[in-house]
């Protein structure tokens, strides 16, 4: 992981919640920590599946 790219996000999310704020309007994420774990579940989930190295085509197990 480059640490730039880990600060670029984090400024970057940082500056678009504060114009959301000056603008008044609701953020696209969840306001409260439940929501956010959420999120965080969903990534620590990906990265434990792909670390694995499991995959499944969908489309391949429909048929296509």
């Amino acid at each position: 992981m480059d640490l730039k790219f880990i600060a670029l996000g984090l400024l970057t999310g940082f500056l678009t919640g504060a114009f959301f704020a000056l603008v008044d309007v609701p953020i696209p994420a969840p306001p409260e920590l439940p929501g956010l774990m959420g999120i965080v579940g969903i990534y620590l989930g990906y990265k434990l599946v792909d670390g694995m190295d499991v995959s499944l085509n969908v489309l391949e197990s429909l048929g296509f």
